[in-house]
Order: structure tokens, then sequence, then C-alpha cells
């Protein structure tokens, strides 16, 4: 229901579409529908951000954008598919953080390169996850959690959406810079080791603030921290993971962008960013994303291809040193 409201809270009457927007770009594009792929199922997170945002990019651009869902092999089959399409703007990537930055260290046969494969358009979305604990477990604070921890080696235990995930390696990076010691319990997805987690058989999770919501106010669950730099404004009662004593380097911040194919023209690739920028601006955008715990972005092409790259080289490393395998 919640993701409906999503949608409907971003949308506006298709009659409203700018007709005379369209062909307004360099050499008259768009003139013909661009196809928007999203590496994942329908109906997700990710997949309902996509379309509000394909919604309004068509009316910005004058044409429709078709999202079209290609899950699989951790958002690698999507990335494939973009990777190897027509280089003249029309099929777009909306890529997570994980597709582009972790499973290069994942998946050791990839047929995407992040670096070489696309041209960065822009980031478009960024939300954090949420360290939440049973109320079982006695910290009502991450020093305390690492109090807890370091005082029983092995003990504890965390749950993730399955190895590799964002919320995998969350966890993992808490440990390496606590230094201690915790059992990693995954599962397939977000959703499947809840009722685990909330009968006390698993200590706590790192995963998508918005999944927990309900269980936070029911007090079924204790938020900890965010895992973004700074506080979330859907949630500003729950400190950042990086105001807590010897976490300042702490920061997972998942962020999401659109990408065109390697060797798209320069100029179309501007003239999207520019429409991107336009669209991630309207004050309704971040009316709408608000609640979810989610924050409209923007940025530049290079701007956006720096932050790949930074974030390409920061979870080879927890990967490497965590011996993280996909499932």
């Amino acid at each position: 229901m919640q993701r409906m409201k999503l949608i409907a809270g971003l949308a506006l009457a298709t009659a409203a579409m700018a007709a005379a927007h369209a062909g307004e770009g360099p050499g008259g594009y768009p003139n013909k529908p661009l196809r928007l792929i999203v590496p994942f199922l329908a109906g997700g997170a990710t997949d309902q951000m996509a379309r509000g945002m394909a919604q309004k990019l068509a009316e910005a651009l004058g044409q429709p954008v078709v999202v079209d869902n290609r899950a699989g092999a951790g958002g690698g089959i999507g990335a494939e598919a973009v990777a190897s399409a027509a280089k003249d703007g029309y099929t777009l990537l909306y890529s997570t953080m994980g597709v582009l930055t972790i499973n290069p260290s994942l998946y050791p046969n990839l047929k995407y390169d992040p670096a070489t494969s696309f041209a960065p358009v822009g980031l478009t979305h960024v939300t954090a996850n949420l360290l939440v604990v049973n109320p079982q477990v006695p910290a009502k604070s991450v020093a305390e959690l690492v109090a807890l921890a370091r005082s029983k080696p092995g003990a504890l235990t965390f749950s993730s959406a399955g190895n590799g995930t964002s919320s995998h390696l969350s966890g993992e990076l808490f440990k390496s810079i606590a230094g201690v010691d915790m059992q990693h319990v995954p599962y397939k997805g977000s959703s499947a080791g809840l009722p685990d987690l909330i009968a006390g058989r698993i200590d706590m999770t790192f995963d998508t603030a918005s999944l927990f919501g309900e269980y936070t106010k029911n007090g079924k669950l204790r938020p900890l921290a965010v895992t973004s730099r700074t506080r979330m404004p859907a949630m500003p009662e729950v400190p950042a993971m990086a105001q807590a004593p010897g976490f300042s380097d702490y920061d997972v911040s998942l962020w999401l962008g659109v990408l065109a194919p390697a060797g798209t023209a320069p100029e179309i690739v501007q003239y999207l960013n520019r429409t991107l920028v336009k669209v991630m601006r309207e004050p309704s955008m971040e009316v709408a994303l608000k609640p979810y715990g989610i924050q409209p972005l923007h940025s530049s092409p290079e701007e956006f291809a720096k932050v790949i790259e930074r974030d390409r080289r920061k979870w080879a490393a927890v990967v490497k040193s965590a011996h993280v395998k996909a499932d």
C-alpha cells in the first residue's frame, strides 16, 4: 500500500506531458520513447523510485519513458543489457549502488565494467540502511552495542538480505571499524529475516530504513543508527552511525542514478543530465519521497563517475577483508 502511495504521490496526469518539448534536445532528440532498464523485480523499492522518476522525466522530455524490469545476478543482467545496447540515448540504466560498486568484487565473470561500460548521467536518489536491534538486546546506543559485542565475541548475530548485499556489507563494515566479532546470518531477501529478528532469534540487522517503520514505532524493534553520514530527515531522532565514538568514517549511503551505454554522444548525456536535474529538484519529489526515508539527489555526470569509483574501491576492500562470497 505504501508503495502504491509513493507512485500516487509523484503522479501527474499523463495529459500534462508537454509534447512541445519532444525533440528539443541535440539533433531532434528524443523523437521516440525511451526505455529505462531497472535491474530488479517490479514492485520493489528500486522499481517504485524508478517509476516515479520515469513519469516525470517523460513529461519533461515529451516522450514516454518505459520501465523495463530485468532482474537477476544481483542486478547484473539488467546492467549487461544496457552495456550492450545501442549508444543512442534511448536505452538507459537505473542503477543502485550495489550494481556498480559491489558486484565487481563479487562476480568474477561480469559482462560489464562500471568504469568503461557506461556513461553516467546523474545521481537521482539516496537513502540509507538502519541498524535495528531486538529489544531484548541490552544496548540502547551504538557505543553500548560495541561494548556488548566486545564482551561476548561471536555471540551476537546480525541478519542480512543475502551475502554481498548492502545490508551484509553494512554489518561487515561495522565489525571492521569496531573490531568486534559477530555472526552473519544471510537470508533470501530483506523481509525473510524479519520474523526471526522480531522473535529474538536474531539480535540485529542493517537494512533499508523504510522496511522497519512500523516495527520501530510499535516497539518491536529498537533503532540505534542510520548508516548514512548524517541523520535521515524522515527519522531525525535516530542518530547517524558517524556520530558514534570511533565511527566518524562510517558511511553506507545507498544512492541510485541513471546511466547510458558508454559511447553515447556527450551532448545527449548532458541534455539528459539537465533534464534529470530539473526533475529531481521539483519540490513535489522531495515531499513524496520523505516519508519513505528517501531524498532526491542530483549531480553532474562527472560527479557521478567520481562517486562510482570512490565507492567501488571502498567496497572492494570490505569484500576482500571479510572474505565475502556471493550467494
